[in-house]
């Protein structure tokens, strides 16, 4: 079985492990006899010039339904922007899918690992917040549908929270990863989570969607527990069971 917690073994990653060749590496960079110096000077100018052509990660798709039509077309008049809503509520509905299938595969580890260990973290205690992150997908779901909007279509804002949470799947599914670095991840996962639940929540909040605020709000609170609760678990796995220090 592999060692899936932290120890002492034979890492040669570090230029320690091999001074001769670390003195030799340095003198060479020392030298006198050198190439005329560079910098990042090209590079920027051509990432600058990508940028200033770029037209962004994609689009807001049109209503395909006469309430998302008209939802949009309200809040044009009323100087709302609907389709910033839209944006942000697919962006939650991306990460809430994807907190359901890490939950899922530290569920996964915490059947192969968790035997035997004395710990407050356990099973059905990540099998809840499992279930309510598929509750939360399911609201927002809802809340989609419910504004005229397609909850299939990958906006913007869905776009990228996708790409950023690909680490934390990596990390989640790596076999060799222990509970402590996995829950690490996500710890992660869950204060991104709380900042978008505030803003969401905010944002329906201006939009008079009231009723969707207060649902969001709730689903919030709930998200501030599993924090508590991640954070929690992190701290005893890595040997501060007794909480943080004052």
């Amino acid at each position: 079985m592999a060692q899936q917690h932290e120890h002492v073994g034979m890492n040669k990653t570090g230029i320690q492990m091999s001074p001769l060749d670390t003195g030799a590496m340095l003198d060479a960079d020392n030298a006198p006899v050198r190439a005329t110096p560079g910098d990042e000077s090209a590079m920027v100018r051509m990432r600058e010039a990508y940028i200033a052509e770029s037209e962004g990660i994609g689009s807001i798709p049109v209503p395909a339904t006469v309430t998302g039509i008209a939802s949009m077309a309200v809040g044009a008049i009323t100087g709302g922007s609907p389709q910033v809503l839209l944006d942000k509520l697919a962006e939650r509905l991306a990460f809430e899918r994807t907190g359901t299938r890490l939950y899922d595969a530290l569920l996964t580890k915490a059947d192969a690992m968790l035997d035997g260990q004395q710990v407050a973290m356990t099973r059905d205690a990540v099998a809840a917040i499992r279930a309510d992150e598929a509750r939360h997908f399911l609201l927002l779901r809802e809340a989609i549908e419910s504004m005229g909007g397609d909850p299939t279509a990958q906006t913007p804002s869905a776009d990228v929270v996708g790409v950023e949470a690909m680490g934390m799947v990596q990390v989640l599914n790596d076999p060799r990863t222990s509970l402590a670095q996995s829950l690490h991840a996500i710890l992660s996962i869950e204060l991104l989570d709380n900042a978008g639940w505030e803003t969401l929540a905010a944002l329906a909040a201006r939009h008079g969607q009231d009723d969707m605020a207060n649902r969001f709000i709730a689903a919030l609170e709930q998200e501030r527990r599993h924090l508590a609760t991640v954070q929690s678990w992190y701290q005893e796995l890595n040997g501060l069971s007794g909480g943080m220090p004052e």
